[in-house]
């Protein structure tokens, strides 16, 4: 289960529950995925609903990696993702959120 105190997101994966988190290995590694940009401008995408399904993709990654998983992008290709691409843009804007929010 996830903790969404310490950054992590669940994402179900081939009705496997995986853990997601954005690191900072897992955030370098996502800056070097997009190749352009910041990471500020990817936050500013999703805040305005202007992300694309690339941004979706490399955060899933990314996060999934963080969480320890050793999988790439093309395993996820015909993967089954729970609740679909608006599931998984979901886990992506949640992970974002948690990984630069203030302790409060």
């Amino acid at each position: 289960m996830a903790n969404p105190w310490a950054g992590e997101v669940e994402l179900v994966v081939n009705y496997e529950r995986l853990t997601c988190k954005l690191t900072l290995g897992a955030l370098a590694e996502l800056e070097a995925t997009l190749g352009t940009g910041t990471l500020i401008e990817l936050v500013e995408r999703f805040e305005n609903g202007a992300f694309s399904s690339r941004d979706v993709m490399a955060l899933i990654v990314a996060g999934l990696r963080g969480g320890g998983w050793r999988g790439s992008a093309d395993d996820l290709l015909s993967a089954d993702i729970q609740g679909g691409p608006v599931g998984a843009a979901r886990a992506a804007a949640e992970m974002l959120a948690r990984a630069f929010a203030m302790p409060g």
